[in-house]
């Protein structure tokens, strides 16, 4: 449990309007309070019970009662001169490619079949196969990940259930149905996946010519930042919040990049936290045959292309535990390390390459600080790596990368990640999931635009230099790394 409470100048709070902002990743539910300013007034948060089945589904009650729980604390608080009354929208993110089956009642059918479930591998295939026969100018990466993937398989592997099908929902939609009542929309970044075409703003004949979903199965899908209703009722008197509007979800990875103020054409964002994902913002979409790659709607019009690597912090918490302060002072006498380390967690890497059968690797005997190190460098050539097919596929190389996800509160990681990488990286002051689905839900609620919220409500904290001594010694290290994925045939 965990809540913390910024104070301010009661005149200042008063005179401002703010935003909730709800983010249920992986393993747990936080909750943020942001002013129209960018001001953090209050945080809350919940860890979810976690199990060896976790990684492919999850409770959905599970999440509704630790949002709950994480919003009656946030709400109880607040100091006495924040206005109820000015708390004015309510966002949610979640995992994307986390899909639900509701029936006529909107209870779920059966258990959240999460992003990282890899029982659908084989179906995504055919998937895949499917949509490249048909969609010329939009996303066909339609991997195990996807929410598509995972709604064929759950048909086909559960015929009874998918006959008393209403809806199919995104985990972000499902908790804005719980606040708002409002099952049947969603937005561009959750929809992109289930194999709504972004380009020409529908879905597309071959879900239900081809595959066996059916039409009324699919939502309304609108731009991210949408109003779509009110607080219930009983939430509105439970919470005293009878003004908040209830917002559109979004995913996990476009909410954290709104966090880190990387919203205009020309920025980039890497978001470590399971996963590291890296989104950036383009005037046209990058199309990658591969897959590797693929471009979300930006609500303003824009395009935000991607990736999401299965490489992340998810081997943090479960290798080192939650106490890093001393390790991560001692990893930063040790970098360089010279040691080649690959701390994937799970079978599998899906972007910046498509290798189902890779496996992680960390040198045997390494002290646990430098087993450490090196395992933070490991992730820092993922992200290189990435960056590079992103210039090859659009012609052009960021100048610097916004960040956000646990893995930026590491100092000794920004330094890695900025001196592989050979540019500066700013770290957003407030970088959160939640900060950024308080942005989103002001993004229509009150200012004119996304990019105008963003640029209201977020701040940099610090910039991260790359320093030439190391930028040589990590360019050696690149490639030894480089050299050790194509030894192993994963690239």
């Amino acid at each position: 449990m965990e809540t913390r409470t910024k104070y301010v100048q009661g005149d200042q709070v008063g005179m401002e309007n703010s935003f909730i902002g709800i983010d249920v990743g992986t393993q747990g539910v936080r909750a943020a309070l942001v002013s129209e300013s960018g001001m953090v007034l209050a945080e809350a948060s919940r860890a979810l019970v976690l199990t060896a089945e976790s990684r492919q589904e999850q409770s959905p009650e599970e999440w509704r009662l630790k949002t709950f729980e994480v919003l009656d604390e946030l709400m109880q608080s607040l100091t006495p001169d924040i206005d109820r009354n000015h708390i004015l929208a309510i966002g949610v993110d979640s995992t994307s490619g986390t899909v639900i089956p509701l029936d006529k009642r909107n209870k779920p059918l059966h258990a959240a079949l999460m992003y990282s479930d890899p029982r659908s591998a084989a179906i995504s295939r055919e998937c895949v196969a499917v949509a490249e026969r048909f969609v010329s100018d939009g996303y066909t990466g339609f991997g195990a990940s996807s929410g598509l993937a995972k709604m064929v398989w759950f048909v086909r592997t559960y015929p009874d259930k998918a006959a008393a099908i209403r809806k199919w929902v995104h985990a972000a939609d499902y908790l804005v149905g719980q606040l708002s009542g409002v099952y049947d929309v969603t937005d561009y970044t959750n929809a992109l996946k289930s194999g709504y075409n972004v380009s020409d703003y529908r879905w597309p004949a071959y879900l239900t010519t081809h595959l066996p979903l059916q039409r009324d199965w699919l939502q309304q899908v609108v731009p991210s930042g949408t109003p779509i209703g009110y607080l219930t009722d009983e939430l509105a008197a439970r919470w005293g919040l009878h003004r908040a509007q209830v917002i559109v979800g979004m995913t996990d990875g476009c909410a954290s990049q709104v966090a880190s103020g990387a919203v205009k054409p020309g920025d980039w964002n890497t978001t470590i936290g399971t996963t590291l994902v890296i989104k950036g913002v383009t005037t046209t979409a990058i199309n990658d045959p591969a897959g590797r790659l693929y471009s979300h709607r930006h609500p303003d019009g824009y395009w935000m292309p991607g990736g999401a690597s299965n490489t992340g912090a998810d081997w943090v918490s479960t290798d080192f535990g939650v106490d890093l302060r001393g390790l991560d002072e001692e990893a930063a006498s040790l970098i360089p390390t010279g040691q080649l380390a690959w701390p994937l967690k799970q079978m599998g890497e899906r972007f910046p390459f498509i290798a189902a059968d890779a496996k992680g690797f960390v040198p045997e005997g390494l002290a646990p600080a430098e087993r450490f190190a090196a395992s933070m460098e490991g992730v820092a050539y993922i992200e290189r790596l990435a960056y590079e097919l992103i210039a090859q596929l659009s012609g052009e190389r960021p100048a610097a990368v916004y960040t956000a996800g646990g893995g930026s509160n590491s100092d000794v990681w920004l330094t890695i990640r900025s001196n592989v990488l050979n540019l500066p990286i700013y770290k957003c002051k407030e970088a959160s999931g939640a900060v950024g689905a308080a942005i989103a839900a002001a993004s229509k609620t009150y200012y004119a635009s996304l990019a105008e919220a963003a640029a209201r409500m977020t701040a940099v904290e610090r910039k991260i230099e790359p320093q030439p001594a190391l930028v040589t010694a990590y360019e050696l290290n690149y490639r030894r790394f480089i050299d050790e994925l194509k030894k192993r045939k994963y690239i």
